[in-house]
């Protein structure tokens, strides 16, 4: 009868803790690698070490990626006895342990993923009616990154399934950045925020840079169909709740042109920099995008404000980004499939920014200009931004105010 007691007491502890996700956790974006996009669900406990020294290696790591997380397929096709979840013992004959041990020994993060639902996208024991028991078993691994799918959900209210999880992630009191991947559908970013640090916005992601791949019953979009999707979503963005339009492309079969691209629009978006490239066996043009910090700064600034299209003509888009200490991320981007030529006259834009109140003429305000592919000073804006750009190349500037004059 005592036993009971307790059991009774310890549910109705569990179902009356209101969703409080951990503080201080994703003040700004969260940075590192997902296995989905290259690999499915061909994962094993060789590729996870082999990525975790590579990150480091690479000086990935150096750059501010520190998250390693195995997304579907690492646990096995049915739960043990006891309702637990339990690793492929072929994929991961040692555990899940020993990985997360090994990540943390590099200096690093580990993640895992389950679905909201009975099933995950894949198949594999969905965490419905286990939330507590899973957020016991994370916590034992020493997880420190949750991506939260949607797959096998039907009936279930995306709200309530993710308070669920936060809750019993909260009760299992290890501080873990929970994402949300419920793709949108029931508009995470109007009440996600005391939930989860992050939340995808859309459906999943393609390797391609403007495109709609139609599998029939669902879509990938292109990361610019992506990119047009967020325009009205960046009032919800900020320190320790993010908007995530999904996870990186770059490495994947872009042009340099389009990798560039690609990762120069997602740290204006503030988005999550969560890579899906194979890390092994990275091309320096593709290492260099992900170890330039005066990029990730943008990324990572702590402002946390997301940035905007503000000018867009012929396919050319230029996009802005607030930051702090009075400074501006610029980002030129050409969507079109002809090199374009760019002569930007500062004083005929004046930048308006209702959400920040941000106010800028140009005409009486003047900023040094650096370009953050090249890190070289490219004059000021009392004069024209001149330059080309290739089909689907980027240019991102970084403004930094001088005296009014």
């Amino acid at each position: 009868m005592k036993k009971l007691i307790i059991v009774i007491a310890a549910y109705f502890f569990a179902v009356t803790v209101q969703a409080q996700k951990f503080k201080d956790l994703a003040l700004t974006p969260p940075m590192g690698w997902n296995s989905w996009n290259t690999f499915q669900t061909n994962i094993n406990e060789k590729l996870v070490m082999e990525t975790a020294d590579s990150m480091v290696s690479s000086g990935m790591k150096d750059a501010g990626f520190n998250y390693i997380v195995l997304d579907d397929g690492w646990m096995a096709m049915e739960r043990n006895v006891n309702g637990d979840l339990i690793p492929d013992p072929l994929k991961f004959p040692r555990g899940m342990k020993v990985v997360a041990d090994y990540v943390h020994s590099k200096g690093l993060k580990f993640g895992l993923y389950n679905c909201a639902g009975t099933k995950t996208c894949a198949g594999y024991p969905g965490t419905r009616g286990y939330e507590y028991q899973d957020a016991r078993l994370y916590a034992a691994i020493g997880i420190d990154y949750l991506k939260f799918d949607w797959c096998s959900s039907d009936g279930q209210n995306a709200k309530e399934s993710y308070t669920t999880m936060s809750k019993a992630i909260a009760v299992a009191k290890r501080p873990v950045i929970f994402s949300l991947c419920e793709w949108g559908n029931n508009k995470p970013w109007e009440w996600a925020a005391a939930v989860g640090q992050l939340w995808r916005t859309t459906g999943d992601i393609s390797n391609c840079f403007d495109c709609l791949k139609d599998h029939g019953t669902w879509s990938q979009l292109g990361a610019m169909q992506i990119v047009d999707k967020q325009k009205d979503l960046r009032k919800y963005a900020g320190p320790g709740h993010w908007n995530d339009p999904d996870m990186l492309e770059v490495g994947n079969g872009l042009t340099p042109q389009e990798n560039f691209a690609h990762f120069a629009i997602w740290c204006m978006m503030s988005a999550p920099l969560i890579t899906g490239n194979d890390l092994r066996k990275m091309p320096e043009d593709v290492k260099s995008i992900f170890t330039n910090k005066a990029i990730i700064a943008i990324d990572q600034d702590k402002l946390g404000v997301q940035g905007f299209p503000y000018f867009i003509k012929d396919s050319l888009e230029v996009w802005v980004k607030p930051l702090e200490n009075d400074a501006l991320a610029i980002c030129f981007l050409n969507r079109s499939n002809k090199e374009k030529p760019v002569n930007f006259n500062w004083k005929d834009y004046p930048i308006i920014d209702s959400l920040t109140k941000l106010n800028i003429d140009f005409t009486t305000a003047k900023y040094d200009i650096i370009n953050l592919y090249s890190k070289k000073e490219t004059g000021s804006t009392a004069k024209n931004f001149k330059g080309k750009l290739l089909p689907h190349e980027a240019i991102i500037l970084k403004l930094s105010s001088t005296k009014k004059g």
